[in-house]
């Protein structure tokens, strides 16, 4: 249990330094708004982009994992709306409530835990879980909020603004880029490998600062009991519905290939909500719950991370 505490201690302390530097004035808001953009534009592309090319596609792409992560999160998002629907919020509310309980921070604080915990398979965990957040997760919660929109647009041509945003997301370049390479085999040049490299070591710290930096902005004295059902499904339901995903899928002949990837699965869909959630929540009013939200669980989730690391880890 030491050793866990070990690793959580760290992640919590990295969020501690981003935290303490906008408090202190060392750094401003707009500084952690601009080194946020640097990791979701460059870093982390970086580091899927290297997590694709250094291995196999047949070792990236379990589909095992990938069906355990999808049936969880749709399974958690699906009921997460239903139950916000039936509390009378309205359909933008709902939708943006139920991407914050099944939508994990794989990048920014998923990945730095797994680098950790289980060093060995935590490139290929992120890789996929960039496939199922990026490739249906995040447009799901677009068409979802563009539909109900009062400026709502008809199917076509909500379908080629969402494929629009895709094809320039730096995430899903890198992915596809990646996976292009690692099918054909190619070998990069050393220059573009190294390069690769720096950038990809960078983003475990700075995604954790970042976190920080932006909850330091976020007030205390506005946490109250409404984000509740987000952060209980987020924190507890996500992990949980993945486990039985990936029970369902070795009943259905589809076992994970390996006992560790297993495991980062569920620790995977127990972090707190994904960085951009307050950002995509935005563009529909719905930014203030969402970053509420996403201050209570990265708060508690010191917690329910340490006990299911306890739990999962082989």
């Amino acid at each position: 249990m030491f050793d866990i505490l070990s690793t959580t201690g760290v992640i919590f302390v990295l969020i501690g330094v981003g935290y303490l530097s906008v408090r202190m004035g060392v750094l401003g808001a707009s500084d952690t708004a601009t080194l946020g953009k640097f990791v979701v534009s460059f870093a982390l592309p970086a580091l899927i982009f290297r997590a694709v090319t250094q291995r196999p596609l047949s070792e990236i792409a379990d589909p095992g994992y990938l069906a355990a992560m999808l049936f969880g999160s749709l399974a958690v998002f699906l009921a997460g709306y239903w139950w916000m629907r039936r509390r009378d919020h309205s359909p933008q509310a709902s939708t943006f409530h139920a991407m914050g309980m099944s939508c994990a921070n794989s990048g920014f604080i998923g990945y730095p835990v797994l680098l950790m915990a289980l060093p060995s398979v935590a490139t290929s965990a992120l890789a996929m879980n960039m496939v199922v957040e990026n490739l249906v997760m995040i447009p799901l919660v677009l068409v979802m909020a563009e539909r109900a929109s009062s400026a709502g647009q008809g199917g076509h041509r909500l379908a080629l603004m969402i494929g629009a945003r895709l094809i320039r997301n730096p995430i899903v370049l890198a992915l596809a880029f990646g996976m292009a390479i690692s099918w054909f085999g190619l070998q990069l040049p050393l220059l573009i490998e190294r390069s690769v490299d720096t950038l990809a070591n960078s983003s475990a710290a700075l995604s954790l600062a970042v976190i920080g930096g932006t909850l330091a902005t976020l007030p205390l004295s506005a946490v109250n009991g409404s984000v509740i059902p987000v952060v209980v499904g987020k924190l507890l339901l996500h992990p949980l519905a993945v486990g039985l995903g990936l029970i369902a899928m070795a009943s259905a002949g589809l076992d994970v290939r390996d006992e560790g990837l297993a495991a980062a699965a569920v620790i995977m869909s127990a972090m707190p909500a994904m960085g951009i959630y307050p950002i995509l929540a935005q563009r529909f009013g719905q930014e203030r719950s969402a970053a509420v939200a996403m201050l209570a669980m990265t708060a508690m989730s010191f917690v329910t991370i340490s006990v299911v690391l306890w739990l999962a880890l082989p």
